[in-house]
């Protein structure tokens, strides 16, 4: 007999922004969309920014009116790439990651396996200047 046959649902996580689905009950989403919305959160909360998690973030909006060098964007994906593992790790496998910094605007490249599924994920993550 298969989980679903025994009246198992499939995993479902708390969609992110916190909002109410359309029956008035806490919006969920699916696990890749879950984690998809963890990683843009890691990618843009500043460390410090948590309360009781103070090394949480990677704080790439700090950086959207800093010059551009190569040295800044090598030490960015590095220090990225570490966050990843150290917060998500248990969740994804990073494949590639590129970060891009333009105009004022942080771009997050990244391409990604769940280690769930194995499903292949490549996403692009983008902060501004507010």
């Amino acid at each position: 007999m298969s989980p679903t046959s025994r009246g198992t649902r499939p995993r479902s996580d708390i969609a992110f922004p916190f909002r109410a689905d359309r029956r008035g009950r806490t919006a969920h989403a699916g696990h890749g969309e879950h984690v998809h919305d963890l990683i843009e959160q890691l990618l843009f909360t500043s460390p410090g920014e948590r309360v009781m998690r103070p090394d949480f973030g990677c704080g790439l909006l700090d950086l959207v009116f800093t010059p551009n060098s190569p040295e800044l964007i090598s030490t960015l994906e590095l220090s990225v790439q570490a966050s990843l593992q150290s917060w998500l790790g248990d969740l994804i496998d990073v494949e590639a990651l590129d970060v891009v910094s333009d105009d004022h605007v942080v771009r997050v490249y990244l391409s990604y396996a769940l280690r769930a599924t194995g499903t292949r994920h490549e996403d692009v993550f983008e902060g501004r200047a507010a």
